[in-house]
């Protein structure tokens, strides 16, 4: 199904939303790592494949992208990268956001920034359950091919 024709008006009020946490204070990289993460999590292809070209676009490191998914583990984001992907799990999960993680945010993220967090993060989870039930796809790319 294709929401831009069968939903316009509903369709465009993402694609604004979106736009609007694009133009505001949250940095692009925090910005593309929840977008990946809460798009692993739901199992959404298409936000995955499109995020992290997004992420490789602004100047994201490979091996980031690649250890995105073992974030806790892996020795490459910092505090204020860790404490965004601990709310995008929680929330994507569905689970308690207790005190002292609101605590960490707010000790890593001025109001205004976090505000665009919390926004960008029920945006995405809200994509993603456009694009799974729908079934969107990413293009198959010639490098991409089975076979390859």
């Amino acid at each position: 199904m294709d929401l831009d024709r069968t939903a316009p008006e509903a369709y465009q009020g993402f694609l604004q939303t979106d736009a609007a946490l694009r133009r505001g204070p949250l940095d692009a990289t925090v910005r593309e790592l929840v977008k990946i993460r809460a798009s692993q999590l739901n199992g959404c292809v298409f936000c995955v494949d499109l995020h992290t070209r997004e992420a490789r676009r602004l100047g994201e490191r490979q091996d980031r992208l690649d250890q995105l998914v073992v974030w806790q583990e892996s020795e490459l984001f910092d505090e204020r990268e860790r404490a965004a992907l601990a709310y995008t799990e929680a929330v994507t999960r569905r689970e308690h956001v207790g005190d002292e993680l609101w605590e960490t945010l707010r000790k890593h993220f001025p109001e205004a920034e976090l505000g665009n967090l919390v926004a960008q993060v029920a945006l995405i989870n809200a994509l993603n359950l456009l694009g799974v039930p729908l079934r969107k796809k990413p293009p198959v790319r010639e490098s991409q091919a089975p076979g390859r």
